[in-house]
């Protein structure tokens, strides 16, 4: 019989640094740069033009609340 072998993952793949936050919304507004330079978006365009600016807000929203958490004595 074999036994499922778990391995734990690294703490930073569970806990974001407030870089690797900053790195991925660095990327994803390069990302919106690039379709806001565009005159006509194709409907998946759009559609990911949309869900970047969501994942912007969510990693702003993220990184704010590891700043405060930081803060907290």
């Amino acid at each position: 019989m074999q036994t499922a072998k778990f391995t734990e993952l690294p703490e930073s793949a569970l806990h974001p640094t407030l870089q690797q936050l900053a790195q991925e919304h660095s990327l994803y507004d390069r990302r919106l740069d690039t379709l806001r330079s565009k005159l006509f978006l194709t409907e998946p365009e759009k559609m990911e033009e949309v869900r970047l600016k969501k994942l912007k807000l969510s990693l702003k929203d993220e990184m704010e609340r590891i700043r405060r958490m930081e803060q907290v004595p």
